[in-house]
């Protein structure tokens, strides 16, 4: 998909398209959009999964950093959930997932005791957001979204696979 242009040369249509008008797509933002709302909202009210781990991870400026993380997650993830603009909400949290697993996940590896299969174990829910964030840049919002909703007319409104 182009983000420049398509069939009617809009940038709004081509960012509300949804390739795959399936109404399974839901389900995924169901889970995306639910992990990372819950997630933003502990980052504010609880330290432990706020403030103190991105300081314990060694972030600069924990307290605004888990601020701001938060923030996106919340704000995202309540886009992805509800279906509005689902490809540009979904960005901001890929880089936060990539972030997590890279200063998280990866440092893991050279743990006594943990190694490689420890990764495997303990990444499996960051993987499964990473893979669900690409699948919804990619396929879109799906039929049960506000994207769908406020779609421009003739734009693969009955395309499903």
């Amino acid at each position: 998909m182009s983000m420049n242009a398509n069939r009617n040369g809009s940038f709004w249509a081509a960012l509300v398209q949804t390739a795959w008008a399936s109404r399974a797509v839901f389900l995924v933002r169901l889970a995306v959009g639910l992990i990372f709302l819950t997630q933003g909202f502990l980052k504010y009210i609880d330290p432990n999964l706020g403030v103190n781990r991105f300081a314990r991870i060694g972030f600069p400026h924990p307290s605004f950093t888990a601020h701001f993380v938060g923030a996106f997650e919340v704000a995202c993830g309540l886009l992805v959930l509800i279906g509005l603009v689902t490809r540009m909400a979904a960005v901001p949290l890929l880089i936060i997932i990539i972030t997590a697993i890279a200063t998280t996940k990866v440092p893991e590896l050279w743990h006594p005791d943990q190694g490689f299969w420890f990764v495997v174990s303990d990444a499996r829910t960051d993987f499964s957001m990473l893979t669900s964030l690409l699948f919804l840049i990619t396929a879109g919002s799906g039929a049960w979204s506000l994207d769908a909703v406020v779609r421009p007319r003739g734009i693969l409104r009955n395309r499903t696979p």
